[in-house]
C-alpha cells in the first residue's frame, strides 16, 4: 500500500546537456517573449545573489515550515540539477539556510529554489550558486517529514515536474518543458540577436524605429493635438 503524501522517486530523464547548456546567457525575459509573455514563476520569488540558473529541475514538496525531505534530497541529485522546492509559500520558516546550500555548491548543483523562505542571506548573496526564494525569516524548519521528491510540484504559481529546464536570472524564472526547449531556444536566439541589432543602431545612429506605435494610435484613433 502506497504512502499517500510520503514518497521518493530517485530516477527521473533529464533533457541532454547540450540543450540545457544551449539556454546559458539568453536573457530570461527575451524566452519568456517568445512564450507569449506568460510562462514566468511569480515575481515574490526573487534572487538572493546575481548567480544565474540553467538547469533540470530536481523537484521537492515538503510540508510548510520543514526540510526532511529537502535534507534527503541533497544527496541524491545529481550534478547541474537545479532542486525546486514547494514549501507551500509559507513564511513562518526557512527552509535552509548557508549550511545546505554550502553542501550544494560543494555537490556542484545547478541552484535551489524555493517557494518559501530562507534564512543566512548575508552568506547566500555572496556566494556563487543560484539561490531563489519568497523571503526571510531566521525562525528554523522542523525536520519531520512527509513529503515527496521528484513528483510535479507548484512554484509561483507554475507547475514544474522533474526534467523540466529552469532558466532564472536577476529578472526572474521561467520554467521550460523538454518537449518545447529545441523550438524555444532557437526563437530565444532570434530574439537575442534582434535585440542586439537594435541596440547597434541606437549606438550608432541614435534611432530607434518602431512603425508600429504609429499605427496602434492610429488603430485606437487617439487625439493628439
Amino acid at each position: 500500500m502506497s504512502n499517500i503524501g510520503c514518497k521518493i522517486i530517485r530516477n527521473f530523464k533529464r533533457p541532454s546537456k547540450e540543450l540545457i547548456d544551449g539556454f546559458k546567457g539568453i536573457p530570461v525575459a527575451n524566452i519568456d517573449d517568445c512564450m507569449n509573455r506568460m510562462a514566468a514563476v511569480d515575481q515574490s520569488i526573487k534572487p538572493y545573489n546575481k548567480a544565474k540558473v540553467v538547469g533540470p529541475a530536481f523537484t521537492v514538496k515538503v510540508p510548510e515550515g520543514d526540510n526532511l525531505m529537502f535534507h534527503a534530497a541533497l544527496d541524491l541529485a545529481e550534478p547541474g540539477d537545479v532542486i525546486v522546492i514547494d514549501a507551500g509559500g509559507g513564511m513562518s520558516r526557512s527552509i535552509f539556510g548557508g549550511l545546505m546550500i554550502s553542501y550544494c555548491a560543494k555537490r556542484k548543483l545547478g541552484g535551489v529554489i524555493v517557494d518559501g523562505c530562507i534564512r543566512d542571506v548575508d552568506m547566500i548573496s555572496q556566494l556563487d550558486f543560484p539561490v531563489y526564494a519568497k523571503g526571510v525569516t531566521p525562525n528554523g524548519p522542523y525536520k519531520n517529514g512527509p513529503g515527496e521528491i521528484n513528483t510535479p510540484v507548484v512554484i509561483g504559481g507554475r507547475t514544474v515536474c522533474p526534467g523540466d529546464i529552469i532558466v532564472g536570472d536577476e529578472d526572474g524564472i521561467v520554467v521550460i518543458k523538454p518537449e518545447d526547449a529545441e523550438e524555444l531556444l532557437a526563437k530565444s536566439k532570434e530574439v537575442v540577436e534582434k535585440e542586439n541589432k537594435i541596440l547597434e543602431t541606437i549606438e550608432n545612429e541614435g534611432t530607434y524605429i518602431r512603425p508600429w506605435v504609429d499605427e496602434k494610435l492610429k488603430e485606437i484613433n487617439c487625439e493628439i493635438i
